[in-house]
């Protein structure tokens, strides 16, 4: 009853607001429906922000604010978040006109905010804001997340905590140290983005120097560089692709200009052929691949974009990530698509012949619902003119491709699932097999299954590939790179060759914090030996703030390793001279 009462409340604000809520105005306005906002807030909205209570009537963590009583609450006003200046310096108070404005245009609403995605249709809006209404945490609970999980500052006896990492500090995550689901809380703590203080200092091993080639970026993700040595990169939140320009062995741009903009949320991106003198130069938007005409040089799209796979999948929600790369042989297109949730919290059950009938189409694994085809990487042709199909399931947000060079070998960096503790579960870098299943959601790391799913899939039992290489829990690895340079001024020595650079964006569901640096993986004639070691660190100033976020890495033209980070926007590379820095 309180639920409706605060529904119909709501609906009358949001009628003094807005007016009528009908598409037509001479007809009476709907009743505002709080399921159905529920549902839309669990595909687009749940992956991040917390709208609900768990045991115990806690607020139940989650990667961003808790939405548990956001009506009538300042922006930016909960504790254990780091919001952005833009929306704690914007004044706002989270009423339903507010929310409306915000919700249809984040970044029109509030310039500067990092929150992408948008919710272009009003009736959606009007759906969300009052289920919305209805999330109030009981009398005497506030809506910040408890003291449990709230951060805490490690003195680095926890091995995987950022106080151990150091260039050339070498890490082994295996089957045998992953504890049972829940024997540590799972922990709300989110990093506190600061400026870049003055005396930070990056670390990289002995021999090599690290540089900022680039500032004033905005929220720079994956970055590509073209055969000609130009740098792309993806501005996902301002929906812009950048190219930078900076002659072999330049510590500062010659061009820094906007490549092409209008998109949607672009992150990967891949220029086909990938060797040579390429023709196109592709994009993967939120929901679609498109390519712009391409020639060496440019530092403008020569046109409009060309939509090669018009939508990936029909929930557009949850993770945003979507990388392409192509085969070694130039035919095959794949695409890595995230899940839109954390775990497939609500997803129906199937009968053992629904199963049947949907792997039949779907492949082993595959979930369904709001989450087809995601958790997949997905494959077509250059042309986009063969049907959509997976080509491996179960990747819960495959944020990297990369194609082996030298063996053909398709290879993804992953985000794993939240929720099960510090140590629970392992993010990874692994080859990935054509018809593979890689455990999301049922199971995790082979024969492990998710408690939150337990009893629901045992046809699965064993049947979850084991990842090649396992990485500390909730470091969040993005772009990966294979180091390719045999000649230039910046070139690495050759024992680097054909090794993997990642990003590790850094964690929020862990209790100290941990990732937070780019890693090296040493591979054996293109076999992982299974542990990685750090190579450039230094973003973490203590246990609260954080100054860096890489999220990108590339080999640049001389040999460099160019590194990318959201946290303040900037651009590094990473040369090697044979002397200290």
């Amino acid at each position: 009853m309180r639920s409706l009462i605060r529904a119909l409340a709501c609906h009358s604000f949001l009628l003094l607001a807005f007016g009528p809520l009908s598409e037509a105005a001479d007809q009476a306005p709907s009743l505002a429906d709080p399921a159905r906002g529920k549902i839309l807030f669990q595909q687009s909205c749940a992956l991040c922000h917390a709208a609900s209570l768990g045991a115990g009537n806690q607020v139940v963590a989650g990667q961003g604010p808790s939405l548990v009583g956001v009506l009538g609450r300042r922006a930016a006003a909960l504790e254990n978040f780091s919001y952005t200046k833009a929306l704690g310096d914007s004044g706002l108070t989270w009423d339903p006109a507010n929310l409306d404005r915000f919700l249809a245009s984040p970044i029109a609403a509030v310039p500067g905010t990092s929150m992408p995605a948008a919710v272009p249709q009003a009736a959606d809006r009007r759906d969300l804001i009052v289920y919305l209404a209805t999330l109030v945490a009981p009398a005497g609970l506030s809506s910040v997340a408890p003291a449990a999980l709230r951060p805490v500052v490690s003195m680095g006896a926890d091995p995987g905590d950022w106080h151990n990492d150091a260039p050339r500090i070498k890490h082994r995550v295996t089957l045998a140290d992953l504890p049972e689901p829940y024997r540590t809380t799972s922990s709300g703590n989110g990093p506190r983005v600061i400026k870049r203080p003055a005396n930070a200092v990056l670390s990289v091993p002995p021999g090599f120097t690290v540089r900022q080639l680039a500032t004033g970026l905005s929220g720079p993700r994956l970055l590509r560089v073209a055969p000609n040595g130009d740098i792309f990169i993806a501005e996902t939140r301002v929906n812009r692709i950048r190219v930078i320009r900076a002659a072999d062995g330049a510590d500062m741009p010659s061009e820094n200009q906007v490549f092409a903009a209008g998109l949607d949320r672009p992150f990967g991106i891949a220029f086909y052929p990938a060797e040579g003198n390429p023709q196109w130069l592709y994009v993967a938007n939120n929901n679609s691949v498109v390519r712009f005409a391409y020639r060496s040089g440019d530092l403008t799209a020569r046109g409009p974009a060309q939509v090669i796979v018009p939508s990936l999948c029909e929930s557009t929600g949850g993770h945003s990530t979507r990388d392409v790369a192509f085969s070694k042989d130039g035919r095959r297109l794949f695409i890595s698509v995230g899940s839109g949730s954390n775990v497939a919290e609500g997803m129906r059950i199937k009968t053992p012949a629904e199963v049947s009938r949907w792997e039949t189409d779907h492949g082993r694994g595959a979930a369904w619902g709001s989450e087809t085809n995601r958790a997949d990487i997905l494959v077509t042709d250059p042309e986009g003119r063969e049907p959509l199909r997976t080509f491996a399931t179960g990747i819960r947000n495959g944020v990297g491709l990369a194609v082996d060079p030298v063996t053909g070998e398709l290879w993804t960096s992953t985000n794993e699932r939240d929720g099960l503790g510090d140590d629970l579960v392992p993010d990874y870098i692994t080859r990935v097999k054509a018809g593979g299943f890689y455990g999301w959601p049922w199971y995790y790391l082979g024969r492990h299954e998710d408690p939150r799913h337990a009893g629901e899939r045992p046809d699965l039992a064993g049947q979850a590939i084991v990842p090649d290489v396992l990485l500390q829990s909730h470091s969040a690895s993005l772009e990966m790179a294979f180091y390719t340079a045999t000649t230039g001024v910046a070139a690495f020595p050759a024992e680097y060759r054909g090794d993997i650079f990642a990003a590790l964006h850094g964690s929020w569901n862990r209790s100290s914090r941990t990732g937070y640096k780019v890693v090296r993986v040493h591979l054996d004639h293109g076999v992982p030996t299974g542990g990685y070691e750090d190579f450039l660190t230094g973003f973490v100033v203590d246990g609260r703030s954080v100054w860096g976020r890489p999220v990108g890495v590339a080999v640049a033209h001389d040999g460099a390793l160019l590194v990318t980070e959201d946290g303040n926007g900037t651009l590094w590379r990473v040369a090697y001279s044979g002397r200290s820095p």
